[in-house]
């Protein structure tokens, strides 16, 4: 079945043709195949150019993030270098801040050494000068010294009549009364000891004394009368005596010689007489006002206290003065147990002498107990100074007695001295006996009587401060090794 043309040309028309068979037309389906096929084709080169954008965006991108990471990088170097040098700089600055501290102290530690050197030139230079000083500044204190020293010997007996005797008196009036009784009590205490040895040791002295001349002129009688024996019964003593009889005597050379010696001598002996009574007369008024001064410091001594402590804690740091104070307290409770001990001491070494005599019947057993025990209480030298006296004593009744009464002492020296002393006075002051000796020793040596007296309780309580140094550094040393060996023992037990 064929078409006919008007057909076959609506055909072509309709599907885009023109209708002839050489025409280059293409039809109408064929124009649209391409037209999609060139979007298709710009589809994927606008892609391909967005793609490229995009990439070229994102290299940008990229490039501008490392660019700016560079930047931070940059930053962040050129941050740290500048701190680095900052930190320099500090560390530097700080180094010659401190060397020049370091140069500022040693400049310090020189100058101060320089002036230490001069002063020591000058102390040695000027000795004669400062000693003269020394001398007059003392005795200007000296009334003072004396009422310090004689306050701290009654505050012993005064805090035993306040916390002892007078304990249960209590109320207004006894606030107002018992400082000024104990006071008084201690004061007639201390005197009445001094009134019993006075009583009984001086007027067996004045008897002993009174019988010593009256056994002296009858030991010139008999001297005299074997004298005279002697020369008659030889030739060559006549002799010699008819010499001194015949001998011419210059009498008017003799006279002028005492005159001159009673003239020097009446000057020299009116100077010394003035000396001493003026001596004598200061030492009275120094010890009265340092009475005064003591009862002053006795009734005061809480407040005193507290006005020392405010002064330290306003000049000292803390624990300077914590330390300052621990140690006052020490030297406190050692010289105030030394001087109990002593005098317990001394008292038992009386009673060990007027037993001891009494058993050996020795003449003189309490004068010579009583004396032995006051001289004691100077350490060590004074019991030998009451054996000197009682020796003399017991000598003018009888020679032998004398000796023997030296050998008792020696052995009753021995055992005080190694046995009682120490332990007494060792044990109350805290010292081994060993360093007791030796403190003793060095400070006679030193100081003489004020020497041995004091030096014991300064010994004691550098003793106890070095100890207590000791202890301190070694239980800080044995603390490390001790927490060591403890967490040894708990892994051995994990």
């Amino acid at each position: 079945m064929g078409l006919s043309g008007e057909a076959f040309g609506k055909a072509r028309r309709v599907s885009g043709g023109c209708g002839k068979e050489d025409c280059l037309c293409k039809p109408a389906g064929a124009e649209t195949e391409e037209m999609r096929a060139g979007d298709r084709g710009r589809s994927r080169n606008r892609g391909n150019a967005c793609r490229s954008i995009e990439a070229e965006t994102a290299t940008e991108e990229m490039h501008a993030g490392d660019r700016g990471r560079s930047g931070n990088r940059e930053k962040c170097v050129q941050k740290h270098t500048d701190k680095g040098n900052k930190g320099e700089s500090a560390r530097r600055s700080a180094e010659t801040g401190a060397d020049m501290g370091f140069e500022k102290e040693k400049l310090k530690q020189v100058r101060y050494l320089i002036l230490f050197v001069a002063a020591v030139v000058l102390l040695i230079i000027y000795s004669g000068n400062v000693l003269n000083g020394l001398r007059l500044f003392l005795g200007m204190l000296s009334p003072f010294i004396v009422g310090g020293a004689i306050a701290f010997v009654l505050n012993i007996p005064l805090k035993a009549v306040e916390n002892k005797l007078l304990k249960k008196w209590k109320g207004k009036l006894a606030a107002k009364l018992k400082r000024p009784v104990s006071i008084l009590l201690s004061l007639i205490f201390i005197v009445a000891i001094i009134a019993f040895v006075v009583i009984t040791v001086v007027p067996k002295l004045r008897e002993t004394i009174e019988m010593l001349g009256g056994q002296i002129s009858l030991f010139v009688q008999d001297l005299l009368r074997e004298a005279e024996r002697l020369a008659a019964s030889n030739q060559q003593i006549l002799e010699k005596l008819k010499e001194l009889e015949n001998m011419e005597i210059d009498w008017q050379a003799m006279i002028g010689n005492v005159g001159s010696f009673l003239s020097n001598g009446m000057g020299s002996v009116l100077s010394s007489t003035v000396s001493v009574a003026s001596t004598i007369i200061g030492g009275v008024v120094n010890t009265f006002i340092g009475i005064v001064f003591a009862i002053y410091i006795l009734a005061q001594k809480e407040k005193l206290g507290a006005q020392g402590h405010r002064i330290l804690t306003a000049y000292l740091p803390e624990k300077v003065c914590r330390k300052t104070e621990h140690v006052l307290a020490l030297l406190h409770k050692n010289f105030s147990s030394f001087i109990s001990g002593q005098c317990v001491e001394a008292v038992i070494l009386g009673a060990m002498f007027v037993v001891t005599m009494s058993i050996f019947r020795f003449p003189y057993v309490l004068l010579i107990g009583v004396l032995i025990a006051f001289l004691a209480l100077i350490p060590i030298v004074g019991a030998f100074v009451g054996c000197v006296v009682g020796a003399f004593l017991i000598l003018m009744n009888d020679p032998v007695q004398a000796l023997w009464f030296v050998v008792l002492f020696q052995v009753l020296q021995q055992i005080e001295g190694n046995l009682i002393y120490p332990r007494v006075v060792g044990n109350s002051v805290g010292l081994p006996s060993i360093w007791v000796l030796a403190a003793v020793s060095i400070g006679g040596s030193l100081f003489g009587i004020v020497g041995m007296l004091s030096f014991i309780p300064l010994v004691s309580t550098a003793y106890s401060l070095l100890r207590d140094s000791v202890n301190e550094r070694n239980a800080a040393k044995a603390r490390p090794a001790k927490e060591k060996t403890e967490q040894n023992e708990k892994r051995k037990k994990i």
